[in-house]
């Protein structure tokens, strides 16, 4: 979605947009609209939508109208997201190419007008690469955006958060890729084509590199795949020198099957989402480097495919993770966390991080616990959850903290290695949360996201149509603001 600014509303543009707070039509507006809108029952609801038709300037003109609500709403930002994103669901497949959105008498500030266009943006977003049957009346026609009079501000606002938007884009694409195309080393290469001319640092590590090093974990989930295991780490240096970056360590399990422990055949395919953390971290990568961020963060992927061949690893098989910690792997799908605390290890002897944040899909228990609302966030500091907690609220990747306790660790301690993969039913997400902790060393400070019931959908939300909602990149970039001044 191309958008651009002018002063004036452009003469050959038939659809102009307005935005309508609660209870308030804009000024200005023809009869036909004001009494269309009035028997619509329109009354500028947040996301709510009223099309009509009117001549203005001596031209007929298609006038729609998107609420944002209460302009003293606390949600505001939101709510004019909303309004945005409800205009690219209603004009997408409309027949128009071009939308102006009219802020001449929107009385908004530039953090608010960006916010409707960061809407807009976001819900125009869908993957068609592989639809080759659409009908006209299906396929998307609006293709630019034409912000008229928008506020002093406006356009330096929309360039920090069309940064945001390309992150979180790059994300839903990673995410909603079928696992035949995305793959550990496609992924790994997709991102450096995407990274490239940004100013990261792309480290890569292969099969053999895993195996110097020990990472017995990760290597033993992408056993049974004939596509290689890979680990990518994508550096970006734009804090002081010396300073330790933030590490964001995603899952990247870009198919699973469950391995040897294989799931039913009902949903499998929605496990090419199973990447989802990972497509995550790269999609923060992105955005972090593309707005030139003022902090030092590193984002390492951690990626397999778990299959059940003759090679994949068996329930009760004993590997030795990096750290040299012995693990019993009880199910086979229990997989992310033998991807990841073989990263994690990595990363802080690698990186020497400062703080680390893991990204999973990495329970059905945690859909089970917090639905597809919220996020689950397990951290051994309470300063990192609260900064994380406050990014989720700012951004709308909302979180909700569960409890991690010594008291649990018995129910993943195994009679012939150090520790278990998996414990019992009940607490799945705590026991998950309590295995990768033992892989966080010198009490750096640590959070685990668990994003397994939001990083897809199912239906349409309010800024994504239904499928990957880039969910973890707007968290993200708002935790780098907020924390490292970035």
């Amino acid at each position: 979605m191309n958008i651009r600014f002018a002063k004036e509303l452009p003469a050959d543009v038939r659809l102009v947009a307005m935005i309508a707070d609660a209870d308030t039509l804009p000024g200005g507006l023809p009869q036909t609209v004001t009494e269309g809108a009035s028997a619509s029952r329109f009354a500028g609801k947040s996301g709510q939508v009223f099309e009509g038709f009117a001549e203005m300037d001596g031209k007929v003109r298609r006038i729609a109208l998107s609420g944002a609500g209460k302009p003293d709403d606390k949600e505001r930002l939101a709510n004019l997201e909303k309004a945005g994103a409800g205009l690219a669901a209603k004009f997408l497949t409309s027949g128009e190419k071009t939308m102006a959105v009219d802020f001449v008498k929107s009385g908004l500030s530039a953090e608010q007008a960006a916010a409707v266009l960061m809407g807009l943006r976001l819900r125009a977003w869908r993957i068609d690469t592989y639809r080759t049957k659409l009908k006209d009346e299906q396929k998307p026609t609006l293709t630019e955006i034409v912000a008229v009079a928008a506020p002093e501000g406006t356009e330096g606002a929309w360039d920090d958060a069309a940064a945001v938007a390309l992150g979180v884009e790059f994300t839903r694409e990673l995410v909603s890729e079928p696992g035949n195309v995305i793959y550990p080393e496609s992924f790994v290469e997709r991102c450096k084509a995407r990274l490239e001319g940004t100013g990261i640092e792309i480290t890569v590590l292969d099969v053999p590199a895993m195996e110097k090093l020990g990472m017995g974990a990760l290597l033993g989930v992408g056993q049974g795949s004939h596509r290689p295991s890979r680990i990518i780490a994508m550096h970006w240096k734009g804090g002081n020198d010396g300073d330790a970056p933030i590490a964001f360590v995603g899952k990247g399990v870009t198919f699973d099957s469950g391995g040897i422990s294989i799931k039913p055949a009902g949903g499998m395919e929605e496990m090419k989402w199973d990447m989802g953390g990972a497509g995550a971290v790269a999609g923060t990568m992105l955005a972090l480097a593309t707005r030139k961020a003022k902090a030092n963060v590193v984002g390492i992927c951690g990626l397999a495919e778990n299959m059940p061949d003759g090679n994949a690893q068996r329930p009760g098989d004993v590997v030795t993770s990096m750290s040299g910690q012995t693990i019993e792997v009880i199910n086979t799908d229990a997989e992310g966390r033998l991807v990841l605390c073989d990263a994690l290890t990595w990363t802080q002897a690698t990186f020497k991080p400062s703080r680390i944040v893991d990204l999973a899909t990495l329970t059905g228990a945690m859909v089970i616990s917090l639905g597809h609302e919220n996020a689950g966030i397990f951290s051994n500091n309470d300063d990192l959850a609260s900064d994380l907690l406050d990014a989720g609220k700012t951004s709308g990747d909302s979180l909700w903290r569960f409890p991690l306790s010594p008291a649990y660790d018995k129910l993943i301690d195994s009679q012939i290695a150090d520790v278990k993969n998996v414990g019992p039913r009940y607490g799945g997400s705590i026991t998950a949360a309590q295995f990768l902790q033992r892989f966080v060393e010198n009490d750096t400070p640590w959070a685990h996201l668990d994003i397994a019931g939001v990083v897809w959908a199912d239906k349409p939300g309010a800024t994504w149509e239904k499928g990957a909602t880039g969910f973890g990149v707007r968290l993200l970039d708002r935790f780098v603001r907020s924390t490292a001044k970035g």
